[in-house]
């Protein structure tokens, strides 16, 4: 990294530079649906006699439903079966993105828009199950993702690889020269061990700074142009150090 004093010389050769396919995380990185699983976490907990609150559901961001069923069945004494309680939560989110709409992240809508003109590929790697996923691509025009990985659709959930392989395998393009979108650290961790460059957004957890680690606060802060220098491998980091 050059010293402070020194100006950053961009690479000409980088601007051209176009990711092979950007892979987007849904919960809290396209849409702000962590505060609507929250919601029915909490309402389920309290209906089984146990307690949960915002924090708890924090270490639940970006895992698995299977894995966050299992956590809420361990720890908040909720009953049933982990495919009980994942159609039950899953069930209440759906609800509440019918009823108010599809919560949509600032800045989400157009930098998918502008991907998708640029004609570069995109697919959808999220752990929420297909009901949901279902809901909120009724919202966008058709043909946005061309490829569409759920929950329900994979062996291992984020943090493990195979989301992202799989996303980029039916693109028919390598993991790396994709650029995958993530604000959960399982998902970070998923998008890293499949070889992907990564941009975290940081929503409902911090993301701490890591080597290659691309980090901003809002899908507002990128554009394509962003898109193309962290294809090349430039660093794009707007979040504190520290």
């Amino acid at each position: 990294m050059p010293a402070p004093d020194q100006p950053v010389v961009p690479d000409p050769a980088a601007s051209e530079v176009l990711p092979a396919a950007v892979l987007w995380d849904m919960d809290g990185t396209l849409v702000d649906t962590e505060p609507y699983w929250m919601a029915a976490e909490v309402a389920l907990s309290a209906e089984h006699g146990g307690t949960w609150d915002e924090n708890l559901a924090l270490d639940l961001v970006g895992m698995s439903l299977e894995a966050s069923a299992a956590e809420l069945q361990a720890r908040a004494g909720i009953r049933g079966t982990i495919t009980e309680i994942v159609h039950e939560l899953l069930a209440r989110v759906v609800m509440q993105v019918r009823s108010n709409g599809v919560p949509w992240q600032p800045g989400a809508r157009e930098l998918l828009t502008a991907v998708r003109e640029a004609g570069v590929p995109s697919a959808l790697v999220t752990m929420s199950w297909k009901p949901l996923s279902d809901v909120v691509l009724a919202g966008i025009p058709a043909g946005t993702f061309d490829v569409v990985v759920t929950g329900d659709g994979v062996d291992q959930g984020k943090p493990h690889p195979e989301p992202y392989l799989r996303a980029a395998s039916a693109l028919g393009v390598h993991p790396s020269a994709c650029v995958a979108i993530e604000d959960s650290l399982p998902g970070i961790a998923s998008a890293t061990a499949a070889g992907t460059r990564v941009l975290a957004v940081q929503a409902k957890v911090p993301v701490p700074p890591a080597p290659g680690r691309n980090r901003l606060a809002s899908l507002e802060q990128v554009g394509l142009a962003d898109l193309r220098r962290i294809a090349a491998g430039e660093l794009y980091d707007l979040l504190p150090a520290g």
